[in-house]
């Protein structure tokens, strides 16, 4: 139940593991020993443990993504008219949700900001308690959108990156995100789920023009809107199915 208190599972070494750190140790005391050797061991000794947080982290991952909840998306764009054309979750509606969710499972999610040209970066940092992180990074504009001032776009970009890089990171699903184009035709993704599936493109380690090709459009920006909920979760399929694969190859 989500109101139990967790259970911090503790790690320990491996009998191999154990053996090598006392070599290590035993010979940093020796002052007779190879200088080059106890570095190539210090070496080796960091590479597994890399390797062993990288295996936590993934099978962390694999338990906590069943748990985190589809968000509601309470955000709304509009048009010139004043009408909502598009939705999205907020950003203190996606925290409020996964919060909880990550701290059980020994994740935390952070945030680094940067300027360049006129553009702003987001890196969002999923981190996991032992050690492990991985990181995705998006570029965008200042969102100048509504007469905004410098300091309403600088906190409207931020927002936004943090959100589709939190999405990115944890295969976050959101609903509301629009009618499915009924209204007039054919309609295309947003400039928002082209983001998000973009990240998902670069997470997953594929390659758009293959994926296009997969999913049969000729463009991502021609995807439509009705497809958009397929083509993330294939993408997130794959995210998890290559996390499986590196799992059961690390076990050999």
């Amino acid at each position: 139940m989500s109101g139990e208190p967790t259970q911090v599972a503790v790690v320990e070494p491996q009998a191999g593991e154990t053996a090598l750190l006392q070599l290590i140790s035993r010979l940093s005391t020796d002052p007779s020993s190879d200088v080059s050797k106890l570095e190539r061991l210090i070496a080796l000794y960091e590479r597994v443990q890399a390797q062993q947080a990288r295996t936590a982290y993934y099978a962390a991952l694999a338990e906590l993504q069943p748990e985190l909840p589809e968000i509601e998306e309470h955000g709304g764009i509009k048009d010139k008219l004043g009408d909502v054309q598009s939705t999205y979750a907020l950003w203190e509606d996606v925290q409020a949700a996964i919060k909880p969710v990550l701290a059980r499972h020994g994740f935390a999610l952070t945030f680094a900001i940067a300027h360049s040209d006129g553009k702003l970066a987001v890196t969002g940092k999923l981190s996991h308690r032992q050690g492990h992180v991985e990181e995705t990074t998006m570029i965008l504009p200042l969102d100048t959108t509504g007469s905004k001032n410098s300091v309403q776009a600088h906190g409207s970009s931020v927002s936004y990156g943090m959100r589709y890089t939190a999405r990115a990171l944890l295969n976050l699903t959101s609903r509301g995100l629009d009618d499915d184009g009924v209204a007039a035709g054919t309609a295309f993704i947003s400039e928002g789920q082209l983001e998000a599936l973009r990240l998902l493109i670069e997470r997953a380690g594929a390659d758009e023009e293959r994926f296009c090709h997969f999913i049969k459009v000729d463009t991502l920006e021609q995807l439509p809107a009705r497809r958009y909920r397929q083509a993330e979760q294939l993408l997130q399929q794959k995210i998890v199915r290559d996390g499986e694969v590196d799992r059961s190859r690390e076990g050999c």
